[in-house]
């Protein structure tokens, strides 16, 4: 039943699909994606998938519209080749933050990405750490969302610490994940709450809720973008007394100035998974990249065989 399993790559993150290739035991699918001089883009598949079970690996990451244009198209592609199924496997879902009509006169672009990825020929959609869980009802076929939560719970819990530690929900939207990372280290929760400022990536850090002082803390965050939130938590929580602190994210998208803000705030260390590509220049000492490729490929397998997904985090 294997050899009907194919995993193919746009050039979002080709480094990421062949690890998830080289773990399922397969090759990498052949197809060339590129762009005309008038900035077109062209899909051509490279071998037969008339009947074959397609996976097209490709997170919405920058430059994010080119790498969303790229999907589409050789979802289209692989739906004119008859692929028996197409899955979309977008590790990090881009425009997921506009998933609600906060404003007037604003869309909701989570959801037309959503219709997109459905005409363009997807069955299914396989993704990490959504931004929002009512993005998953915005799509008509099956979301399997995936979580690198008990990823980085298992790195922490396999590190000593100077003190008590303090898991801290960087806002009241992420208190549930930070929670179950609370749970699974065995320590109490603290929420950070933040106050966003217009549409501008800056935030107001206002009040720790919860007991902080003499812990260590460790920040939960599902994405990582600029950086300017994460040094406002990790600043407070050092003036409310925490001895140390770390964080996590799954989607570190680092964008700007977040390299430098990391670099010269008093982060202990910062923990992601690679579902977007992290360059050489953003590698610091502090920052300790998981792969994300054996939790990619073993729900691809699960998904391939008909076995439970979420018999993988019981």
């Amino acid at each position: 039943m294997m050899d009907e399993l194919k995993v193919f790559s746009g050039n979002a993150h080709k480094s990421l699909a062949e690890q998830i290739a080289k773990y399922l035991g397969i090759p990498l699918g052949r197809c060339e994606v590129f762009q005309f001089s008038n900035e077109n883009t062209f899909v051509r598949i490279l071998e037969n998938v008339r009947q074959r079970d397609v996976f097209v690996v490709q997170p919405l990451s920058s430059p994010v519209n080119n790498n969303l244009v790229e999907l589409l198209i050789m979802l289209d592609a692989f739906k004119r080749a008859s692929a028996e199924r197409i899955t979309a496997v977008v590790p990090y879902y881009g425009y997921a933050r506009t998933d609600k009509k906060d404003q007037p006169r604003v869309p909701i672009t989570a959801r037309l990405v959503a219709d997109l990825l459905t005409v363009a020929g997807a069955n299914r959609v396989l993704t990490v750490d959504l931004h929002a869980a009512q993005i998953q009802g915005f799509f008509n076929i099956p979301v399997d969302e995936l979580t690198a939560l008990y990823l980085l719970g298992d790195y922490f819990a396999q590190k000593t610490y100077k003190t008590e530690i303090v898991v801290v929900a960087t806002d009241i939207g992420i208190s549930k994940r930070a929670r179950d990372l609370a749970t699974r280290l065995n320590a109490p929760l603290a929420i950070m709450e933040k106050r966003r400022m217009g549409n501008k990536d800056q935030t107001e850090t206002l009040n720790v809720i919860g007991d902080v002082e003499g812990k260590t803390a460790i920040t939960v965050d599902d994405e990582i973008d600029t950086a300017g939130s994460l040094v406002g938590v990790v600043n407070t929580l050092v003036a409310r007394g925490v001895t140390e602190v770390y964080s996590c994210c799954t989607h570190p998208i680092l964008s700007g100035p977040a390299i430098q803000r990391i670099a010269s705030c008093p982060l202990k260390e910062l923990v992601v998974t690679d579902t977007v590509p992290v360059k050489d220049s953003k590698k610091l000492d502090k920052i300790t990249v998981l792969p994300i490729a054996p939790l990619l490929g073993e729900a691809i397998h699960r998904i391939h065989t008909g076995l439970s997904i979420g018999a993988m985090f019981e």
